[in-house]
């Protein structure tokens, strides 16, 4: 008798918390007018919120963002069937299962040494570059440049389509969900299960690296006219891969600051240069963001990875236990059975 599908879930405060603010550079919880103003009113008005026109402007702006997020599991359903059924890809090769010609060299080795007997974090650190051994950021190549080339072909394609589109998070407005588009299974999963995880298990066992049961993947497009820079955040995520697929750029680099639980995690930033083709990894809970793009069109895939047996006991959202809620696909990684548990990611 075969088993059914793994369920996955939301929590509840995903429709509450940490809603994003981009004109004011901040995220807020929102629940109402009035807490809104006890919790928030002198950082906005020191950041230009001091008119009641802007006010009003700005609970009408949330209002909207929370009726976005209530909508967003149909509604990303929907637009999945949809293209499922009418969109005609102009890269075929890009859904088939994935395959190791379309990876670099020095991430298949790295990913077979982690799969090795023995394999331990000191001879993985020599197929990686250290970006910051204090914030336990890495970088090394993971798709090849045709492999690159091929995929940004199939997401201009569908870009320039008249396919409905949704926002890859709640903070870029430009850019593809990739599992509406039909590459979750094909792409993502076998990247995540086949070799993420043995690297991440190594080089976070302590954030669920070994755990990893689920994902959130998108492609973000930053270019003149639209978004430009990305302000900071840490993501929904127990870690995350940022791969920069192209084009041609300058300017715009990732920066980086402690994890957000931490008090002046953003003193020092360390900024991290896009290099077409390789990923760059890190904790979620990593304060960062993306510098003003100089010149020229940037594409990144940027992949959330879920460990259920961290965030089942805390959602590192709101964090609190979480508040199970029906939710579309992986959802946001909750699982209501209980899977070998691992410590929450703590502050090293």
């Amino acid at each position: 008798m075969a088993t059914a599908p793994r369920r996955f879930f939301r929590c509840a405060c995903f429709c509450s918390e940490n809603l994003y603010v981009a004109r004011y550079g901040l995220h807020v919880r929102f629940r109402g007018e009035q807490q809104l103003r006890r919790d928030y009113g002198a950082v906005l008005r020191s950041r230009g919120c001091v008119s009641p026109k802007d006010f009003e402007q700005l609970l009408e702006e949330l209002e909207q963002e929370v009726e976005r997020r209530q909508r967003l599991g149909p509604e990303s359903a929907a637009r999945k069937a949809l293209i499922a059924n009418s969109y005609h890809p102009a890269r075929l090769e890009i859904y088939n299962p994935l395959q190791d010609v379309a990876l670099a060299p020095e991430f298949l080795a790295a990913a077979e040494y982690s799969t090795l007997p023995g394999a331990d974090l000191e001879g993985l650190l020599q197929h990686l570059e250290t970006v910051s051994e204090e914030q336990r950021i890495y970088r090394l190549p993971v798709f090849t440049p045709l492999f690159c080339q091929a995929l940004l072909e199939e997401l201009e394609h569908f870009e320039q389509s008249d396919m409905p589109k949704g926002r890859p998070n709640t903070m870029n407005n430009y850019g593809v969900l990739l599992h509406e588009l039909g590459l979750d299974e094909p792409l993502v999963t076998p990247l995540r299960e086949r070799f993420l995880q043995p690297l991440m298990a190594l080089l976070y066992p302590d954030c669920g690296g070994g755990g990893l049961d689920s994902h959130r993947a998108f492609v973000v497009k930053y270019a003149p006219g639209q978004d430009r820079e990305l302000g900071c955040h840490y993501d929904n995520a127990e870690l995350t891969i940022n791969v920069a697929l192209g084009k041609t750029f300058t300017e715009g680099a990732l920066y980086f600051g402690g994890l957000f639980q931490a008090p002046s995690a953003l003193t020092k930033p360390l900024e991290v240069e896009h290099v077409v083709g390789q990923g760059i990894l890190h904790r979620g809970g990593q304060l960062h963001g993306a510098r003003p793009l100089g010149t020229g069109e940037r594409w990144n895939l940027v992949v959330w990875l879920r460990a259920s047996a961290v965030r089942n006991h805390l959602c590192p959202m709101c964090g609190r236990k979480p508040d199970l809620v029906d939710d579309e696909g992986f959802g946001d990684g909750f699982t209501r059975e209980e899977p070998p548990t691992v410590d929450v990611c703590v502050l090293t």
